[in-house]
């Protein structure tokens, strides 16, 4: 069993294959946190310490024992209005305009298999691959009840956190405040590592230091967002990619998020993940639930490369479904950058053609194919085909490319409506207003109240009759702002934003079930909504709108801490490049692409002969790496923002081969020899370079490492791609 409960000391451990998780219900009925780390084999009770600590509250349950405080114990879920004065997990308002919630223990149940969350995404698994530990905690007063859920992946070293609220009593509540994970650590100083960003520049890697106070991040944009990533890894100051310890949070949720990190008066530090509390006030009438979203934890003893791993693992094995989900991806050409609006269905068919002869499978027609949409200010949400501008139907288009020897895809927004739209003209009152205020745009388009079931129903039969009339192989579903006016005309306020996502997650989970063969890739102006819980439906997202491959070496540098690179959409574009003016060579632009599910995002009919021909060598060389690239140990073997080379490397599980990439940052005059040290090969084996023939000892390049040469040109790239070809003799 992963789950074991001690009944005479009331712990829970929770074991994995190389950690455990321990917890304690004290003679209270508080559930207390114990541990969590490398695998132990004994109680972890004896690490609660007890101390008179001055102003900090004593339950009444102690009676004059001052030395009880929940204000110092490290709890499994910490509540508001309890003595406890840290950061908290929850925070309920009662009927009698108190803020206090006092939860003990009620009951436990194990069972066998992974819980599901029923709206949510989340963790997924076989039967027998994983456990469940429910525990029920009650407030006696309010009789509102908390069900911990604990999932437990032992063989991934992965357990998971969700909670459900459920208001028992005879009065309506309103949750102000719901998170779904608390780690607490009794002493030690920590790193914090988290991600922030912007639009074109997401995902920047930034190590900081947690110090006394309360540090906050977290999105209140209706996503996930641009500007910080919903994952987290707290760190020993010392942990390295291959030593030292760590603790990873990742939340399974495309909205609003908040993550706390607070170091207290005594040097605890708490970690809290869960839902952005501002604009959150969820109403629970009467036997009414809130589930709160799935936190995926995972922790290392041997650095930040094997926690990227496991999660890694998990997400793609574990969150992705469907027909993809451990599928080759088809090599697409999307028109955006080729023609942006400015297109026709010949447009689309040159293209095509074109792309056929370079060995690329798809073409993906972007945004402008519908309603009276010539550039972004029109047209959102008249959701039907534009055959005039097009010159035919999309049946006639679609069948013309496959007879091209060609997949065809299409660009579709569903959650945006344009005031030029005569869909708006029909139902303003369908999209997010605040009754008598002008309205907040963003890109010049208002958001769909998608927390209506009429208003996705429409949209979702609007898109089905489209994606019925030929045969449409993949759909890019972009969302291009962030949410302003946060209002319905039907649902109560303070529940918009989560029941808006909830709205979301049912749309894409009748899409998926509708249209199985359909590749869904998620955007969001690129990686503004790059999370778990999209990679639940789409099994791979637009990493960014920056498609400059400088910027996208440090972009995908920080989504790999995360998140598999078969979810990473990555296309080789045009230079000068569209969004930073910079020039880089073709070569180099298709090195870094490779780091995710390739493709182009330029007019391949503007190529040179010596473009096409070194173009029609990339897609043969990616389709020849991809189940490399795509299943294979990915490995970090520099930091682009502070070394002068990004270098990354795929390994495969058995050893056999790997991928070597490296992209030169800085070239001066009479620089100094750089040298990489690779990782996941074998220290007896003999490799060889694929191209050169020249032969390495395994050891030899994970120890010593494999010299770089000069620059001699501005951000050269090399790849080389190694073969076991035998074992070392003894000396």
């Amino acid at each position: 069993m992963s789950i074991c409960y001690e009944s005479g000391h009331r712990i829970f451990s929770l074991n994995t294959e190389h950690t455990t998780y321990q917890m304690k219900v004290d003679s209270f009925g508080f559930l207390l946190h114990l541990y969590y780390g490398s695998s132990i084999h004994a109680d972890a009770d004896y690490l609660l310490q007890y101390y008179d600590r001055g102003f900090s509250g004593n339950p009444s349950d102690a009676g004059n024992d001052r030395t009880y405080s929940l204000d110092v114990l490290p709890q499994e879920y910490p509540v508001m209005g309890m003595g406890d004065y840290r950061s908290s997990a929850l925070k309920i308002h009662n009927a009698d305009d108190s803020d206090c919630c006092d939860l003990r223990y009620v009951s436990h149940e194990i069972k066998q298999g992974k819980y599901g969350l029923p709206g949510l995404p989340a963790v997924h698994t076989a039967a027998e691959e994983a456990e469940t530990l429910e525990i029920l905690l009650e407030d006696a007063v309010s009789k509102v009840q908390v069900q911990l859920l604990f999932g437990v992946l032992a063989k991934e070293d992965i357990i998971t956190r969700s909670v459900k609220i459920r208001n028992c009593g005879s009065d309506r509540i309103i949750v102000e405040k719901a998170a779904s994970a608390c780690l607490d650590f009794l002493g030690g100083d920590y790193d914090l590592l988290s991600f922030y960003g912007r639009h074109t520049m997401e995902r920047n890697f930034q190590r900081t230091e947690i110090l006394h106070g309360n540090y906050v991040i977290g999105s209140r944009r209706g996503t996930s967002s641009h500007q910080y990533n919903p994952a987290v890894i707290i760190a020993d100051k010392e942990t390295t990619e291959d030593f030292g310890v760590c603790y990873g949070m990742v939340l399974v949720y495309s909205g609003g998020f908040q993550f706390e990190a607070e170091k207290d008066q005594f040097g605890q530090t708490r970690a809290i993940m869960g839902l952005q509390e501002d604009l959150f006030h969820y109403p629970l009438e009467t036997g009414e639930i809130l589930t709160v979203p799935e936190t995926i934890l995972c922790y290392s003893d041997s650095g930040f490369s094997t926690l990227s791993m496991r999660y890694h693992h998990c997400i793609r094995e574990h969150i992705c479904r469907g027909k993809y989900k451990n599928q080759s991806r088809p090599v697409l050409l999307n028109s955006w950058e080729a023609a942006y609006f400015h297109f026709t269905g010949e447009t689309i068919c040159k293209l095509a053609k074109r792309a056929a002869q370079l060995g690329i499978d798809m073409v993906v027609m972007d945004d402008g194919w519908f309603g009276k949409r010539e550039d972004d200010n029109s047209g959102l949400g008249d959701w039907q085909v534009n055959e005039k501008k097009l010159g035919c139907t999309l049946n006639e288009l679609a069948q013309r490319v496959n007879n091209l020897g060609m997949k065809f895809g299409i660009w579709i927004e569903p959650e945006m409506i344009s005031e030029d739209s005569d869909l708006y003209r029909a139902h303003p009152d369908w999209a997010m207003q605040i009754p008598g205020r002008k309205p907040v745009r963003g890109r010049n388009q208002l958001v769909l109240d998608f927390s209506r079931e009429n208003i996705r129903t429409y949209i979702f039969e609007q898109i089905c009759a489209v994606l019925d009339q030929g045969n449409i192989e993949y759909v890019k579903w972009d969302m291009n702002r962030s949410i302003a006016d946060v209002y319905s005309a039907v649902n109560a306020q303070g529940k918009v934003l989560y029941d808006y996502v909830l709205g979301i997650y049912d749309f894409m989970e009748k899409f998926v079930q509708r249209y199985p063969d359909i590749l869904l890739e998620g955007c969001s102006g690129g990686g503004g909504r790059f999370d778990a819980g999209m990679m639940y439906y789409s099994p791979q997202i637009w990493c960014s709108d920056n498609t400059d491959a400088i910027d996208r070496i440090r972009i995908q540098y920080g989504t790999s801490f995360f998140y598999p690179i078969s979810t990473v959409g990555s296309h080789v574009s045009a230079v000068p490049n569209h969004q930073t003016g910079r020039s880089v060579s073709l070569h180099t632009r298709g090195v870094v692409a490779m780091a995710g599910t390739f493709g182009y995002e330029l007019n391949v009919n503007a190529l040179t002969k010596m473009e096409t021909d070194e173009i029609q060598e990339q897609v043969r060389q990616y389709k020849k790496y991809e189940e490399l690239i795509r299943q294979g140990r990915y490995y970090r073997l520099s930091n682009p923002f502070t070394d002068n080379y990004a270098a990354w490397m795929f390994a495969a599980e058995d050893k056999k081969s790997a991928l070597l990439n490296v992209v030169m940052l800085e070239n001066h005059s009479n620089m100094e020899i750089s040298v990489v040290k690779l990782k996941g090969l074998e220290a007896d084996a003999v490799y060889e370079d694929e191209r050169s023939g020249r032969r390495y000892d395994g050891a030899a390049l994970m120890a010593a490492g494999l010299p770089l040469p000069l620059p001699k040109e501005e951000y050269p790239a090399y790849q080389i791609e190694l073969r076991l070809c035998g074992r070392c003799e003894n000396n």
